[in-house]
């Protein structure tokens, strides 16, 4: 057994990473990563953009408190931007008025800087969108397209320059409550700690069941995407990233290609998932249908999982029947544009039970993120309509 950690973070995604970062400068720090690489699942697999306009209260606190360490990071933190502009475009037909009614409503109450456009307009910014499709259209100007890799790098050597050690191949083995904390088994060491902070990503359940921790009820579900050629000489950098109003496909820019998905969610247990047949034809013939776009080849396909409780809002604080056992979970497709402001309030739940000043300030409190809400639903453990396997 080596020098004893004050906290062992398990699964070394952007959220793991991201916590140990900010955990570092409280105490000695081991990020566990089961993979031989960190990042391997659902983080390496993201096309993440920063968008204001989305999610509940509980995540767009998140998200404006994550603004500026994506655009402004500190001195050293990373070499070169991790972010870039990129609009955000709604667009919707006839039948979804109410879907685009229903953004501009969501926008207005937290003040977000959402602005409806002309078809014409959209058409302007986006001109392969079909004139006779598109009805209603809503544009976040301010929306970021994020460099997932770029940031991760930046979290891990900034956690390493921190003191912070990063084991890869440790898989979990088993977790047990003692006296003063906690102990972690891995195949080839045991760590004693005081904290333990679950970022597992779809495996956060599993890694529950191995401390003997009642779950959350984390449902994973797989997202697809692919790549393709845009029109020839199209300038698609300049592209906003489209999003279908009742969020049934988006597409954007990733370089000189385009990136697109269906936006599935299909319950998954967790595992390393990959696309099917079906996910990849439907979002073909949905652009199709939207756009002029031709698909004649895919470039590349792939799928993620994006991990959801109940009532699809993040959870993160320490759970109420474990002492000492924090939860970072339930980040759905957020979970890269919260991330700087998630591992915030994950190190100041653990050191002083209270939220950011910046995440109080938007009205909310350390009990709407932690998983004792669930509890009191009564939705938790059993609520997945898969069962995990380890």
């Amino acid at each position: 057994m080596g020098e004893r950690p004050d906290f062992v973070v398990i699964g070394a995604g952007i959220a793991g990473a991201s916590a140990a970062y900010e955990l570092a400068p409280h105490g000695r720090v081991v990020l566990l990563e089961r993979e031989s690489l960190p990042g391997h699942h659902t983080t390496g697999r993201s096309a993440a953009f920063w968008v204001e306009n989305y999610g509940a209260p509980t995540i767009r606190a998140l998200t404006r408190g994550s603004r500026d360490l994506l655009v402004d990071p500190p001195e050293g933190f990373s070499d070169h931007p991790l972010t870039t502009s990129n609009p955000m475009l709604w667009i919707g037909r006839t039948d979804q008025d109410a879907s685009i009614e229903g953004e501009l409503a969501k926008a207005k109450q937290a003040s977000s800087a959402l602005e409806e456009l002309t078809v014409a307009q959209a058409r302007q910014l986006c001109p392969v969108l079909r004139e006779d499709y598109v009805a209603r259209a809503v544009c976040e100007f301010g929306a970021l397209h994020i460099d997932v890799a770029g940031l991760l790098e930046a979290f891990l050597r900034g956690f390493r320059r921190r003191g912070g050690e990063i084991v890869t191949g440790a898989e979990v083995l088993g977790i047990g409550r003692r006296e003063q904390g906690w102990r972690v088994e891995t195949p080839s060491e045991v760590y004693e700690c005081a904290f333990v902070i679950n970022a597992a990503g779809a495996w956060a359940d599993v890694v529950a069941d191995r401390a003997g921790v009642g779950r959350i009820g984390l449902q994973p579900k797989r997202r697809t995407a692919i790549t393709f050629d845009p029109p020839s000489g199209a300038n698609v950098l300049a592209w906003p990233c489209v999003v279908d109003a009742d969020e049934d496909f988006y597409f954007k820019p990733e370089g000189r290609v385009l990136l697109a998905s269906p936006c599935d969610e299909t319950p998954m247990e967790p595992h390393d998932v990959t696309p099917e047949d079906f996910e990849i034809a439907l979002v073909a013939d949905r652009l199709q249908r939207a756009t002029t776009l031709e698909i004649r080849h895919i470039g590349r396909s792939w799928a993620g999982l994006r991990n959801f409780v109940a009532d699809r809002e993040p959870v993160i604080g320490i759970d109420p029947a474990a002492p000492g056992f924090c939860w970072i979970a339930g980040q759905g497709g957020f979970g890269i544009m919260t991330a700087p402001a998630a591992a915030r309030t994950v190190a100041q739940l653990v050191t002083s039970g209270e939220l950011p000043e910046d995440i109080r300030a938007c009205g909310l409190a350390p009990a709407d993120y932690s998983p004792e809400r669930l509890l009191r639903s009564g939705k938790t453990e059993g609520d997945s309509p898969m069962v995990a396997r380890a």
